[in-house]
């Protein structure tokens, strides 16, 4: 009954009002009413950050708590609530709170070497720490209030994310989900077989290969040229030391062809010596080592009986 009788005074109320005053009145109701609906879009945008490869170098100063997660993942869906929870704190403890969807970023799951979900890390102007407690809203808040993260080891710089060594396995990590989107697209929308998308990505490799090792040749070359064909007068020295190879060569045939003469006149006068021994009846003794000695010893023998018949 009391609504009713509020609804009846209240339309006594607005029938006792002049005309311009009840137009006044339903255009200030409108208002409100657009007002108190449009409340909703006009709220406190959510104070969790969304962290990519293109702006995750932000989180290098100032205090941040990251979450890496993925949509698949049944922990960090429980987690989630209690994760926005905390991310409408970030602002009052002067800590910014961020996700990352490792689905999406694939470059940052290798640069901070994630092997399990969900996980959660700590920084504080650069210096990284991996969050190993309890995964709820107090925790958190104590965790940060009370600077738990204080006796927490970082992460060595060796492999902190903007190293080196975790540059290299984010461009890893990028080309292997490119490689993963190329298969799907040559068999899925193109309709290859499998076995036919692993020879494509073969000869890829294989082709790439071979491009990589010449163009590093060409730099080679280029940076540490050689010397001997740097050198302007190289071709003429290469050729002055080839004529006096050649020469040096010649007279090197020259000197053993003097020596080999002059052996053969060596031989010549001992055979000469050889032959000038005669017998006793001056006929001339053949005694080289080519005359038999048989033979020789017979003749001697003859001329000496010719000797005694005389």
């Amino acid at each position: 009954m009391a609504p009713l009788l509020d609804h009846k005074i209240g339309d006594a109320m607005l029938s006792s009002l002049p005309l311009r005053s009840k137009s006044i009145f339903l255009t200030c109701s409108l208002i409100l009413v657009i007002y108190l609906t449009s409340q909703p879009a006009l709220a406190k945008p959510s104070s969790l950050k969304e962290i990519t490869d293109g702006n995750w170098e932000d989180i290098l100063t100032g205090e941040w708590m990251i979450e890496f997660f993925a949509p698949w993942c049944p922990a960090c869906q429980q987690l989630q609530p209690m994760w926005n929870e905390f991310a409408d704190w970030g602002e009052d403890m002067g800590v910014n709170i961020a996700k990352v969807d490792v689905t999406e970023q694939p470059g940052l799951s290798g640069r901070f070497i994630i092997t399990s979900l969900p996980t959660i890390y700590h920084c504080k102007d650069g210096v990284f720490r991996r969050y190993q407690g309890a995964r709820t809203k107090d925790d958190f808040l104590s965790f940060i209030d009370e600077k738990k993260w204080q006796g927490i080891e970082p992460v060595s710089s060796w492999f902190g994310p903007s190293s080196f060594m975790m540059n290299t396995m984010s461009a890893l990590f990028k080309l292997s989900m490119f490689i993963r989107r190329c298969h799907n697209y040559l068999t899925e929308q193109l309709g290859i077989p499998v076995w036919g998308s692993y020879i494509i990505f073969g000869l890829a490799t294989l082709f790439s290969g071979l491009a990589l090792g010449l163009i590093l040749v060409f730099i080679a070359d280029f940076v540490f040229p050689s010397r001997r064909f740097n050198s302007p007068n190289y071709y003429q020295k290469k050729q002055t030391m080839e004529q006096a190879r050649l020469i040096q060569q010649l007279e090197e045939e020259q000197e053993a062809d003097g020596e080999e003469d002059d052996d053969e006149d060596d031989e010549d006068g001992e055979q000469e010596e050889v032959w000038r021994r005669v017998s006793p009846g001056g006929r001339p003794e053949a005694r080289g080592p080519g005359y038999p000695e048989e033979a020789l010893r017979k003749r001697v023998v003859g001329n000496r009986e010719e000797d005694e018949d005389s």
